[in-house]
């Protein structure tokens, strides 16, 4: 999300947003210590589970927190579900766009910086 915007002000119904783009919501799931809302059984056949959710970061804006637990390739096109795959990648970009103003080539530069920047700073230094 750009500077000065809010994961609550850009989809206030998180919830129904994921549904909207994955299926019904089954309950929450913990994932890294945050509870993250589950999709246990996802519309589109290449996800075997999808969880979405916002991550409290204390004093930092909330930030946007997403697994997409995928089946094998393999397994997808035997059960005559290639199509799913070009299918599955478009959701996934079309909800990440719709959900934080970015485009994937720009969440790509912004990944690219933070390792950078972590490459930068020396081991056992806190900033």
């Amino acid at each position: 999300m750009r500077r000065g915007e809010y994961l609550e002000e850009r989809i206030p119904d998180l919830k129904g947003k994921i549904e909207e783009y994955f299926g019904p919501v089954t309950g929450t799931k913990e994932h890294n210590g945050s509870d993250l809302y589950a999709v246990e059984d996802p519309d589109n056949p290449v996800f075997e589970e999808i969880l979405a959710g916002a991550v409290d970061y204390g004093s930092k804006k909330d930030r946007l927190a997403v697994h997409f637990e995928e089946r094998d390739a393999a397994d997808v096109i035997a059960e005559g579900n290639a199509d799913a795959a070009a299918d599955a990648v478009e959701k996934k970009n079309d909800f990440l766009l719709e959900v934080t103003g970015r485009d994937a080539e720009s969440r790509r530069d912004s990944m690219k910086r933070a390792v950078e920047d972590d490459a930068e700073t020396p081991d056992g230094v806190e900033e």
